[in-house]
């Protein structure tokens, strides 16, 4: 991939944010959702790929655009798959809560795992605990191998979980090695990069969410040299199958970053929507212009770009406000 495509791929990111973030705080999650949904889709048409989205807003019967299967770009640049989240925490916004995002993941055609949308459990870990964990360790195992990897007491560490009725024992148990607990209430993207970045002092992110999430920060920690392992939770039959279908042999088996996301290249954007520990939210600055934070990544070079942009809302052709 061209590597002009991650400043492409950020304008985009950067409009769904722009878009939902007129909703923060109103109650209404669902037009958050469907503002950044068609932002985003409207931006795509201007960037130079022949994208085919493969995590999306749903399938084709559940999603008006950016539904799993559909082509996005100009069609002229290379062949890539595309995942989205126009927005990342579509409660949060509703509420006004911290770190709420849009994010964008691509790959190589092939290359992204076609995750469906189930569960998955999750082990995310920064760059000095690559290598060293294992998903199906005990939790007092885990937590020793990665106080030892970031040079701290067990209790110094500090665990990001879900909070939700099902991590109720992985809460416990982490809370019983003396170690640290944030739970958060949505948008576990965030909370899995999190671990990558020393100055959020996030060591380890554990739990169950979503499975097109889990690719998505693959994708991200991947760039960062981190690591992320994961294992789906078919419900049902149908969703067993489909995993079969998707070229799983074991549905039921460890997924390691290569099986996430393939190859050497992958491109990773967020921008924040709300404020949180790695970005600050769409700051209204008067004079009908507002003020963007932005994270770019890419895989193969390891650069990471942090960028801060002033936006003239009147002159923003795919952002239809309020």
């Amino acid at each position: 991939m061209d590597r002009e495509l991650a400043l492409e791929i950020v304008r985009v990111t950067e409009v769904a944010a722009l878009a939902s973030s007129r909703w923060m705080g109103r109650g209404k999650k669902n037009e958050a959702d469907q503002a950044a949904t068609s932002a985003m889709r409207a931006m795509f048409d201007s960037v130079n790929i022949s994208g085919t989205v493969v995590i999306g807003e749903g399938e084709l019967d559940e999603a008006p655009m950016l539904y799993i299967g559909e082509k996005v770009g100009t069609g002229q640049g290379p062949e890539v798959d595309v995942a989205v989240d126009p927005l990342e925490g579509t409660n949060i916004v509703a509420k006004g809560l911290n770190n709420a995002m849009a994010v964008v993941a691509i790959s190589d055609k092939g290359n992204l795992l076609h995750a469906p949308d189930m569960y998955m459990e999750k082990i995310a870990v920064g760059p000095r605990a690559a290598g060293l964990i294992h998903i199906d360790d005990p939790i007092p195992r885990t937590l020793e191998i990665v106080a030892r990897a970031n040079r701290k007491r067990i209790q110094d560490c500090t665990v990001m979980i879900l909070e939700r009725e099902r991590h109720e024992q992985i809460i416990e148990a982490v809370r019983r090695t003396g170690a640290r607990v944030r739970l958060f209430s949505d948008g576990d993207v965030g909370a899995a990069i999190a671990t990558c970045f020393e100055d959020t002092g996030i060591d380890l992110y554990i739990g169950t969410g979503g499975a097109p999430e889990g690719v998505i920060s693959a994708a991200a920690i991947k760039a960062l040299g981190g690591e992320m392992q994961g294992r789906l939770v078919p419900d049902n039959q149908s969703e067993y199958d489909r995993c079969v279908k998707m070229g799983l042999q074991d549905p039921r088996q460890i997924l390691l970053m290569d099986d996430m996301v393939r190859g050497e290249d992958a491109i990773f954007a967020a921008t924040g929507v709300t404020d949180g520990e790695l970005l600050r939210g769409v700051r209204f600055v008067g004079n009908d212009r507002a003020e963007t934070h932005s994270l770019v990544m890419r895989a193969r070079t390891k650069t990471v770009r942090w960028i801060k942009a002033l936006h003239c809302i009147p002159n923003k052709p795919h952002l239809i406000m309020e």
